[in-house]
């Protein structure tokens, strides 16, 4: 359900049972079987079977529905026992007790962007700034809690959905800080946008190395996807400089993809990293999918329910 948000309410309500079915009664009177049980998540959730890890479906479109557990088979009256030499059996059969199961529940974000990053690297300022959303954006480590979709419109009725993951610390991938709860919801993404710290108080390659290592350790295939370099608070480095140290940061990382040097909070080079990455998600999304409409119409749902919330 796309007006669904999070898998927080699975937090306080754990146990789902449906109603029994109503026992037969006599003339030959079926009992009435139950309502099915339908419990809504949020698009984009990936369904577990807990024990065994067997992934028993991923659910990416408004509307889509699976079983994860049917109801047991109805009982047998007497009447289905009657036959030509037996006019009154007095035999019958017990239905059968309905399938228990224990899930794992996990939401991976749908969206065409991510944005990495580490704490404060400008990601929540970005996507506040070219998109409709509206996170929560402060000066000190984790501010986001919660990813953040946003669509990103760009002229000529085009758009593409932006992910911003909260900030990645050492040792992510392994827990540490908001760790892989939140690296998961890059893996649905086309392409990251690798944000860096470009003020005095940034260590850009140091930075960078740390994102790398932990993108490795978590997913070599996310580790190996399309990822921009966006050197950003450009605006905090003296004019006369900027460029200087910019192509210094880039030598020293020896990086070989596109490479784009912004300030979020000035909107300077905002318009051309838009541009180059609606060109991108074009070239690579494939023209009959229909996960991208659903992804950006999930993206808008979002940002409905959630404007000025962090």
């Amino acid at each position: 359900d796309s007006s669904i948000n999070t898998l927080v309410d699975f937090r306080h309500t754990r146990k789902f049972t449906a109603q029994r079915g109503e026992q037969g009664m006599g003339r030959n009177r079926t009992g009435r079987s139950s309502d099915d049980l339908i419990i809504k998540v949020p698009v984009g959730t990936v369904v577990h079977e807990d024990e065994t890890g067997e992934l028993l479906g991923d659910l990416v479109r408004d509307g889509q529905r699976m079983i994860v557990a049917r109801g047991g088979f109805h009982g047998l009256g007497n009447a289905r026992f009657k036959s030509a030499t037996n006019r009154a059996p007095r035999q019958s059969k017990p239905g059968t007790p309905g399938e228990k199961r224990r899930l794992r529940l996990e939401l991976k974000l749908l969206a065409d962007v991510g944005l990495l990053g580490m704490p404060n690297a400008g990601k929540s300022t970005l996507i506040s700034k070219v998109s409709s959303a509206r996170p929560r954006i402060a000066d000190y480590p984790f501010t986001t809690l919660h990813p953040n979709l946003g669509v990103v419109a760009v002229p000529g009725h085009r758009s593409f959905v932006m992910a911003d993951v909260p900030g990645l610390i050492k040792g992510a991938a392994d827990g540490a800080g908001l760790g892989i709860q939140f690296l998961k919801h890059l893996s649905r993404t086309r392409l990251l946008l690798h944000l860096v710290d470009m003020g005095p108080l940034g260590n850009p390659p140091e930075d960078v190395a740390t994102i790398t290592g932990e993108l490795q350790a978590f997913s070599p295939e996310l580790a190996a996807r399309e990822r921009w370099l966006v050197l950003n608070k450009i605006d905090l480095l003296p004019e006369a400089e900027r460029e200087q140290r910019c192509d210094a940061v880039v030598k020293t990382l020896e990086w070989n993809g596109p490479v784009f040097r912004i300030s979020a909070v000035a909107g300077v080079g905002t318009s051309e990293l838009v541009q180059a990455v609606m060109q991108y998600v074009e070239q690579v999304r494939d023209p009959g999918d229909e996960l991208a409409a659903e992804t950006e119409q999930h993206a808008v749902s979002r940002n409905d329910d959630t404007a000025g919330h962090s």
